[in-house]
């Protein structure tokens, strides 16, 4: 008889024991579930809606009334929060009679775009919602009534209904944004059935509708992203809309072609025009690059030029709101994507900085040089703006010159550039496309980490964290988690984060999941497994993985190390079976001269698998006759 051998496989699980292996990296997920295991494991749920794919294009995430809400093809709903069901109500909302038809007509597709796509939602008062569809090319407006806190309500009401241009684009899949401020919708879009338009627009309130001046220097072939009030300071008369969006500009050399810029731009919400000058248009309309790159040799940089998408991160009151950015390339040599993330008061500085002057179409950029007149152009009109004698209390006040300045003259010459003058997370030839971006702010037991969700073209979510190193100008990047959130891939068009609830929204065509950020129990049974997860959500408590909470005492009673996730440091003092399964072996035997099935299944995409052969209890094990 031959005589028997066995291999054993050895899982080095994690950073710190795989480290070198070529299985390992940045971009390998520490866990990747599938959309079974996040089933079964109750961490999300999925609404596909009565009919088939819901075709969201608009989600509002209320927690006062604790209510989702959802725009999508023809129909509205509302999903409950504080349930284990959802309990959802549906509003249907067709276009009107005669309009699909019309719409047909003009040549547009009668599936894709001539139905009425719900494009805005947004609290209007503590019982309405202000909601806006393309209405098959013809957009419309209305009021929806959804109830007090503690109902679950939702009606449609048509004496409410009125002309949407202006507020929604015509086409359903046209780069748009919008926000609610005071009573007053402001809307960054093209406003024409072409195109072709494109405006920032505030209406709805008793003042009357403000739009972009024509002038194309001010707007070239916008992609909104986002738009949303950032107070600059306690004075509410300084208030102003930011929107962030991507333009295509004429090459700034004056050599032909066009490039692609990500912009910042901002208008005062207290803005009502001009007297003589700019009338019915925005007299405070300033805009700023954005600037995404890294740094090369020979002061070259590698741009990420097309923005894909904003998150506003409000820390706690008296700080200062910080903008994190998601950024892909336009280039035909890589497909990358990074984010950036900017401070309001680097924003702040650049609006403040000197205004960007072009001799002509052929010269090149530079700062105006020139006498800036007061009130300095693109201020609100506060206290501030008040000289002796010479009282600004709104922009119908403000000198022609001043107007003729700021239309002239609505770019500034300084780019805004990001925390620590780079990106702290970059991803090139991926093989999904990122879309989304939501972050969370998260207390762990060595520090505050900001963890991003990133959502793809393909269904899944990626949770992520960016390491600053001290003394090191490149961010580490931990992937903690890939979630296969959809069964089939979809893209994600939007993710809606609830803090209180520690859940994600995430939205697809397709329909909406409801994903807990964090699992803490499927990092494994063990110190150490729990340790290399590196997630600031999840510590060891002694006896399992589970979700970390601050300590108001100095006793240490949790095990957590995200910086570094050690857990010999981490782990001292647990049993053999608590602390050794970051290193684990299981032996498999065989016969010489015949072949055997070896098998050896990680529970991480992080672990290194390696094999030795051991012939007898008197050898010594052999790493390097196979390894896999």
């Amino acid at each position: 008889m031959a005589p028997l051998a066995w291999a054993v496989c050895f899982l080095m699980g994690g950073l710190l024991l795989g480290e070198g292996s070529p299985s390992l990296g940045a971009s390998v997920p520490r866990l990747r579930l599938s959309y079974r295991d996040l089933l079964s494991a109750n961490r999300s749920a999925i609404f596909l809606g009565p009919r088939g794919p819901l075709d969201l294009q608009a989600v509002y995430l209320d927690e006062y009334r604790d209510r989702l809400f959802l725009g999508g093809r023809n129909a509205l709903y509302s999903l409950r929060l504080d349930q284990t069901r959802p309990d959802p109500r549906e509003v249907l909302w067709p276009p009107q009679p005669g309009q699909r038809e019309e719409c047909i007509r003009k040549g547009r597709d009668p599936l894709l775009e001539c139905a009425n796509f719900v494009r805005v939602l947004q609290p209007h008062n503590r019982t309405h919602l202000l909601t806006c569809g393309t209405g098959a090319f013809q957009p419309i407006c209305a009021f929806i009534a959804v109830g007090h806190r503690g109902e679950h309500v939702l009606h449609l009401e048509p004496s409410s209904l009125q002309n949407g241009r202006g507020r929604c684009p015509h086409e359903p899949s046209r780069p748009f944004a919008s926000t609610f401020v005071g009573g007053e919708l402001y809307t960054g879009l093209t406003a024409d059935f072409l195109g072709r338009e494109a405006m920032i627009f505030r209406s709805g309130g008793p003042r009357p509708a403000l739009r972009s001046d024509s002038d194309q220097s001010v707007l070239l072939d916008p992609r909104f992203v986002m738009a949303a009030r950032i107070p600059d300071n306690s004075d509410r008369d300084n208030d102003k809309v930011y929107f962030f969006f991507s333009e295509t500009v004429p090459s700034p050399d004056g050599g032909p072609g066009h490039i692609t810029v990500s912009r910042v731009g901002r208008v005062c919400v207290n803005d009502a025009g001009g007297q003589r000058v700019l009338v019915n248009k925005w007299s405070t309309f300033l805009k700023a690059r954005l600037v995404c790159s890294v740094p090369g040799p020979g002061g070259a940089e590698t741009h990420f030029d097309q923005l894909e998408d904003v998150f506003l991160l409000w820390p706690k009151a008296g700080k200062n709101v910080e903008v994190y950015a998601l950024f892909s390339t336009v280039s035909a040599v890589f497909q990358g994507f990074a984010v950036c993330v900017y401070h309001m008061v680097d924003i702040w500085e650049v609006f403040n900085g000197p205004f960007a002057h072009q001799d002509g179409p052929q010269h090149q950029w530079g700062p105006y040089g020139g006498k800036v007149p007061f009130p300095r152009p693109g201020v609100c009109p506060s206290k501030m703006t008040a000289k002796p004698g010479r009282p600004f209390g709104g922009t119908k006040d403000y000198p022609d010159e001043v107007l003729q300045f700021v239309r002239a003259h609505p770019l500034m010459f300084q780019p805004v550039r990001p925390w620590h003058g780079r990106p702290i997370l970059i991803k090139t030839n991926p093989a999904q496309r990122l879309r989304q971006i939501v972050v969370d702010r998260v207390e762990a037991e060595d520090g505050t980490y900001d963890v991003i969700f990133l959502g793809t073209d393909s269904g899944s979510v990626l949770k992520v964290l960016a390491l600053q190193a001290a003394g090191s100008a490149e961010p580490e990047e931990v992937l903690l988690e890939e979630l296969q959130v959809f069964k089939v891939p979809t893209p994600i068009i939007e993710m809606e984060i609830s803090v209180k609830r520690q859940t994600l929204y995430v939205c697809s065509p397709l329909g909406v999941a409801q994903l807990r950020l964090h699992g803490c129990e499927t990092y494994g049974s063990a110190c150490a497994e729990c340790c290399l997860a590196r997630d600031p959500y999840c510590a060891w408590d002694g006896a399992s993985c589970t979700r970390y909470r601050p300590s108001p005492g100095k006793r240490r009673f949790r095990r957590q190390d995200i910086r570094h996730g050690n857990p010999a440091t981490q782990c001292l003092g647990q049993s053999q079976d608590e602390g050794a399964p970051a290193l684990e072996a299981t032996r498999v035997y065989g016969t010489e001269h015949n072949s055997t099935f070896l098998e050896c299944m990680p529970k991480s995409p992080q672990a290194a698998v390696h094999w030795f052969l051991q012939r007898s209890e008197d050898e010594q094990p052999d790493q390097g006759f196979f390894a896999a």
